[in-house]
């Protein structure tokens, strides 16, 4: 197997690892102590649009990193990774479990000046929670009702029990209000106000130019005490990488999130004084690589198949290769950095085995035509990041030398999420799955079944198991921390056994950031929170 093409792309990201090993190990430049300066415009790489920007519809770091600036939600995580609470002020459990009440915030107002009460939230987290938002429908499930006693308790009851400890890892990602005096009327997915997003939070939008930028600017009225320090910040759209690295030099923009850069790109900024490139503030957000098949496709229905594809692809060189330090080897939907949830025994795996892989496809039935082919496959990757990119074309000169055609299919943000999750308009898939701090978060909502049409990053391969949904519906509602792990172990274990989506490798993001920039990247998802501190330097 030749791959001469991919030479520089490789050397690239060798030496990349080892530069940028050296700035995350001490990320942070030594500054005296300064007084936060007011004023400013901070500019943005946004590599990837949306279908809309309002995180209550769609969990995404490519929504959060506009709308988690102008909309809010009931809590989020400081710097050390705990709860903290941004719209709720407190929060209690019955001891089943089954209720769960917040406290909210007091002289919050909308954007438009209308107050902000519990009836947001209630209407919130029944009409876009429980039914359209990708993750919330899996993880309010069991939610039946929200209870409005008076304009500042929310109180929410649960036909199962809610783990508090699970609600509050959520929430951070899927806990984000929407204004229901101006979603109540017409359909909230079509809502005009979904690409114009009105918040409580420290800026106000302003304009989106589709394909140029976004810009919002400092609420004035924001309910924080100091802050926002940013006059404005401008999220400019750039799908060229080279392009965004040619702008971070030329100082037109401060930052470039979650891998958006080149490889080659990340090395070159990594050794510039400018510059911090660095995994912190993305610690909360480990992400594994996919591969979603497709079970419409009578080959990709059968196992033997999708597990003589798993190996066919020698992932070891890949990362070696590829992706260097900042990758290793995924065993399965839970990553290793999850210290609650990873079990010890993530059941069967696939090494690298291409006899093995032939000796399945024949055994499944389809048998090397002439020329040596079996069958081809449309491949859609995401455009997320260079990865990606790479990944793709290794599953298809990897696939090709068992008798597998693929053609890969790339489109932009909007219309690789439309393909796939909407109109299933592909065989296999590749992108990342985030992490959220617990699988009932992010994670199962990849593998269990009855997921809304559409819904990003869901479980949208024509897969049903009933064991599996159990033990995803039985976990989510364990109160008992032992337990809830015990489950997730046999969860792992079943999904890697049949095999829905394959996730290979674990990996965290990489930003770029101006040394301008101050209290960035101090809280575990900071790319996705308010910036309601973060002021600019002279």
């Amino acid at each position: 197997m030749s791959f001469d093409r991919f030479e520089i792309t490789r050397r690239a990201a060798l030496m990349t690892s080892a530069a940028i090993a050296a700035n995350v190990a001490l990320p942070w430049r030594a500054f005296a102590q300064e007084t936060p300066r007011k004023g400013g415009v901070f500019t943005v790489h946004y590599n990837a649009e949306q279908r809309q920007l309002n995180p209550s519809l769609q969990a995404s770091t490519g929504v959060y990193i506009i709308g988690g600036k102008i909309q809010e939600s009931l809590v989020d995580l400081d710097a050390n990774g705990h709860t903290v609470g941004v719209l709720a002020e407190s929060w209690e459990s019955s001891k089943d479990g089954k209720t769960i009440t917040f406290k909210l915030r007091k002289g919050v107002t909308w954007h438009d000046g209308k107050p902000f009460t519990s009836a947001d939230v209630a209407f919130t987290a029944l009409e876009m929670w429980k039914k359209i938002l990708n993750y919330g429908s899996t993880l309010q499930l069991f939610l039946t009702a929200v209870d409005t006693p008076d304009p500042h308790t929310a109180v929410f009851r649960y036909e199962r029990p809610m783990p508090l400890n699970l609600l509050l890892r959520a929430l951070p990602d899927l806990g984000y209000i929407s204004a229901k005096h101006l979603y109540e009327s017409g359909d909230i997915r079509a809502n005009p106000v979904n690409l114009a997003p009105v918040g409580t939070g420290p800026f106000k939008f302003v304009q989106y130019e589709r394909g140029q930028h976004i810009i919002a600017e400092r609420n004035p009225n924001y309910w924080r005490g100091e802050g926002p320090y940013l006059d404005r910040i401008i999220w400019r759209v750039i799908t060229d990488r080279s392009a965004a690295a040619a702008q971070l030099e030329a100082g037109q923009l401060h930052y470039s999130p979650f891998s958006s850069l080149t490889i080659s790109d990340l090395n070159r900024l990594g050794k510039d004084k400018r510059f911090i490139v660095s995994t912190k503030g993305n610690e909360g957000n480990p992400r594994t690589n996919t591969i979603e098949f497709n079970f419409r496709r009578k080959e990709l229905a059968d196992l033997r198949v999708r597990q003589a594809i798993a190996h066919a692809l020698n992932i070891p060189f890949f990362i070696e290769n590829f992706l260097g330090d900042f990758a290793k080897l995924g065993v399965g939907p839970i990553p290793s950095v999850s210290k609650d949830f990873f079990p010890a025994d993530n059941g069967p795996q696939y090494p690298y085995d291409k006899a093995r892989a032939i000796k399945l496809l024949d055994e499944a039935g389809f048998k090397a035509g002439a020329g040596g082919e079996r069958f081809s496959l449309r491949l859609l990757p995401a455009p997320w990041g260079e990865d990606i990119s790479l990944f793709a074309t290794f599953i298809q000169q990897s696939l090709s030398e068992v008798g597998i055609k693929v053609e890969i299919v790339r489109n932009d943000g909007g219309g690789f999420l439309k393909q796939v999750y909407d109109d299933h308009a592909f065989d296999l898939a590749s992108g990342w799955h985030q992490y959220r701090n617990d699988p009932a978060v992010s994670t199962t909502v990849w593998y269990r079944s009855g997921q809304p049409k559409g819904a990003p990053w869901t479980n949208q391969w024509d897969w049903t198991d009933p064991v599996i949904d159990k033990v995803i519906d039985d976990a989510a509602t364990e109160i008992d921390p032992d337990k809830r792990k015990a489950l997730y172990g046999d969860f792992v274990r079943r999904a890697n056994a049949e095999l829905p989506i394959w996730t290979p490798i674990e990996q965290l993001f990489l930003s770029v950031i101006s040394t301008k920039a101050r209290n960035h990247s101090n809280t575990p998802r900071w790319g996705s929170s308010t910036w309601h501190d973060l002021w600019l330097a002279e």
